[in-house]
């Protein structure tokens, strides 16, 4: 079936933001004297909320330090905000442009909070193509469950049938499969294409604009 409603992820499927998570994750780790962890290890939390991303580098630490954590990480972020400015990936305002022009309603999916992705959005210019979108803290459950999914879906009166959803993570196909709704795998985003076929997305794709084929 032909989707009505396209559900997108942001970090890694729309914009290149990997080099500055990794930043920022690495700073805080330097702040707090945190063992330092691989940016490999850092790019493989992308998707999860900064919580859980703490807890999955750091399973040995207690709420209130993860909670440290993340305040300490948003507040490197805050400081060093004019260098950390990430870009689109290629295509997407052309491609977005189409498929808004062509009825599409798009949405958005994101482990950020809602404040952070707004703005990201605004200064990319691309946040008039968006009929609405989740952020981190506008759920009570998190990628990879399905609730983002479906309150999307609720919140604009759409069956899963009448969705797909493209991500670059694994989480993000899982969120997307809870929900019933189909979903295109990036490869050029933060998880390999090793690990993406192991996700069992419909499609998977190398390019942004290969997105056109699909629908």
């Amino acid at each position: 079936m032909k989707p009505k409603l396209i559900i997108f992820d942001f970090d890694g499927t729309l914009c290149d933001t990997r080099d500055n998570i990794i930043i920022a994750f690495r700073a805080t780790m330097e702040r707090l004297g945190l063992p330092m962890r691989s940016e490999e290890a850092c790019a493989a939390t992308i998707g999860l909320t900064l919580h859980d991303g703490f807890v999955e580098l750091y399973p040995q630490l207690s709420e209130a330090e993860v909670v440290h954590c993340v305040d300490t990480y948003r507040a490197i972020f805050a400081e060093r905000r004019k260098e950390l400015i990430p870009k689109l990936f290629p295509c997407v305002h052309e491609v977005l442009h189409r498929l808004h022009s062509e009825g599409y309603t798009l949405t958005i999916a994101s482990s950020r909070l809602t404040d952070s992705l707004l703005l990201l959005m605004r200064e990319h210019k691309i946040d008039h193509y968006f009929s609405y979108g989740v952020g981190s803290d506008s759920v009570t459950h998190h990628k990879p469950h399905p609730e983002p999914s479906l309150k999307i879906l609720d919140a604009l009166g759409f069956k899963p049938s009448e969705a797909i959803m493209v991500g670059d993570m694994p989480v993000d196909i899982a969120m997307a499969h809870g929900a019933g709704i189909r979903a295109v795998a990036v490869t050029y985003g933060n998880a390999t294409r090793a690990e993406l076929e192991a996700s069992n997305a419909d499609w998977i794709i190398d390019s942004f604009d290969e997105l056109l084929n699909i629908i």
